[in-house]
């Protein structure tokens, strides 16, 4: 063996040279690596049955398979400084022999010792994941010894003879792991690792590449393309079943994590749905377009699925039509519900007043029916009016709510807020709301809005107020839809950023 290492040497420094001395090693290797695992195996029953001299011969055959391995390794590599060094490699030769033979083991001065003997084998016990797991090697006494390790720890193991196998296997049954050899035909160990990531359905499926010492090149690109781990051959129980553990517990855990966010995904479609159904229940609400006596549009848009506004108007007889926006704090269920509530006992006329026509007393009836105490610590404000339209009066009454605007006059015309104190509808008990009385002009309008009509961030980061509001709906109010039309202005310009705060105005034409 001498002479022909270092006629090897002499041209090692080629590729095609390491690469005939690789297959070379691997083809020494792969039988010597299968008279380990399959020793470890019958210690393991040996030492159950209590065959203690059994025990013995079998370590001995395992180290001097392991001492064999290091020989090859040194002296059937190129670059290795044992090529060039016949001597010990006799001597190295003389040492395999006689630990062959069941002679005493190898001195702890040997310099291999330690490298052979820190990876004692310690016996099989069952995996704390159970998992399905695929064993891909070409050699079939290879996948025969590490299947049945994996069956020992309680594994279900299922083997392919090469990677495209492999593919066709995968394609066909779900899988925890896959333990797979680098060095294949038809199709290796990086090729079918790539062809897994490719793929959606079992690119996170983890692989734990199989390599012998010198296919580490090969072992990072695997790394690199997605491999969880490797083990190199042969296998030491323990690295095993640890680097196996560690993949199926991730396995586990991810396989836990989709579920739940499958489970998410079920109940947000669900709720999805549900905030649509109530969206459209509060959208149901609202009342239609008036043409005449008195004309009254409107237009809404909630920050939310669900929001905190709301509006209605509607005849109590044949001369008062009563007109009111409220807005409830904050957004989301709890706000549309009260909102949704406290409208219609509005428009039912379901309190426990005499006048409906009188605001303040209609104000101070609701304040007594929603507490905050009872409502989740949730308030409104609101602005109530009636005007009769035989004597053009309008009363009203406010609750911590934005004045409405009274347009009249024009060529330039003029603007009148109506608004008051008043607190907001929750906070306190029997409070008194004042009533408030204005003569309409002919062809006058007036505006009901929410806060969220004018308290608009802008692009540059100014917000938006009343006053220019005001100047707006002014200069356009012979416009048929102006309050749509400010909603466009105003909001437009902050592109896919959404509201603030809901959006509602009432348009009232007399």
């Amino acid at each position: 063996m001498s002479s022909s290492s270092e006629g090897s040497g002499n041209g090692g420094s080629s590729a095609a040279s390491e690469d005939h001395w690789s297959h070379v090693r691997h083809d020494f290797r792969t039988p010597i690596n299968q008279i380990i695992g399959y020793g470890e195996m019958l210690e393991e029953d040996a030492a159950a049955a209590g065959q203690d001299e059994a025990v013995s011969d079998l370590r001995k055959i395992q180290q001097a398979a392991r001492r064999m391995l290091e020989l090859i390794n040194v002296h059937l590599n190129p670059s290795a400084p044992g090529m060039n060094k016949p001597s010990q490699a006799a001597a190295a030769s003389a040492s395999a022999a006689s630990a062959s033979a069941g002679a005493e083991p190898v001195a702890e001065s040997d310099p291999g010792y330690q490298q052979l003997t820190t990876d004692e084998h310690t016996p099989e016990v069952a995996s704390a994941h159970a998992g399905h797991v695929l064993v891909v090697d070409d050699n079939s006494m290879n996948r025969d010894m590490l299947a049945k390790r994996l069956e020992r720890r309680g594994l279900t193991a299922k083997t392919a003879v090469d990677g495209r196998d492999a593919l066709d296997i995968l394609a066909g049954e779900p899988f925890d792991l896959v333990l797979l050899d680098v060095m294949m035909p038809r199709l290796d160990g990086y090729e079918t690792l790539q062809a897994m990531k490719k793929d959606d359905r079992l690119r996170h499926v983890p692989v734990i590449m199989i390599s012998a010492l010198d296919e580490l090149e090969s072992v990072i690109r695997c790394i690199e393309a997605g491999a969880e781990d490797y083990l190199p051959k042969p296998f030491n129980p323990t690295l095993l079943r640890a680097r196996i553990n560690a993949c199926l517990e991730k396995k586990s855990l991810r396989d836990a994590e989709q579920k739940y966010l499958q489970e998410i995904q079920v109940t947000q479609n669900r709720l999805s749905r549900e905030l649509h159904d109530a969206s459209e229940y509060v959208r149901s609400i609202f009342p239609e377009p008036l043409e005449s006596p008195v004309g009254v549009t409107w237009h809404y848009q909630s920050c939310s699925e669900l929001g905190g506004d709301s509006f209605g108007y509607h005849w109590l007889d044949e001369q008062n039509l009563a007109i009111y926006v409220l807005d409830v704090c904050g957004h989301g269920v709890g706000a549309s519900l009260l909102s949704a509530s406290a409208i219609n006992v509005i428009r039912t006329g379901s309190m426990p007043v005499q006048d409906l026509t009188d605001p303040g007393a209609v104000l101070s009836a609701l304040n007594n029916m929603f507490p905050m105490e009872k409502q989740n610590n949730m308030y409104f404000t609101l602005w109530y009016g009636v005007y009769n339209r035989a004597t053009r009066e309008l009363k009203f009454a406010v609750a911590g709510h934005p004045a409405a605007l009274l347009l009249s006059g024009e060529g330039e015309g003029k603007s009148e807020r109506l608004g008051a104190p008043g607190m907001v509808i929750g906070a306190f008990e029997d409070i008194d709301y004042m009533t408030h009385s204005r003569q309409v002009p002919e062809a006058a309008q007036l505006y009901v809005f929410s806060d969220g009509c004018y308290e608009i961030i802008q692009p540059d980061g100014s917000m938006l107020d009343v006053d220019k509001l005001e100047k707006y709906l002014l200069a356009h109010r012979d416009k048929p839809d102006a309050p749509n039309d400010w909603f466009l202005q105003s909001v437009g310009t902050r592109g896919s950023v959404g509201l603030d705060d809901d959006f509602t105005m009432v348009r009232v034409q007399f």
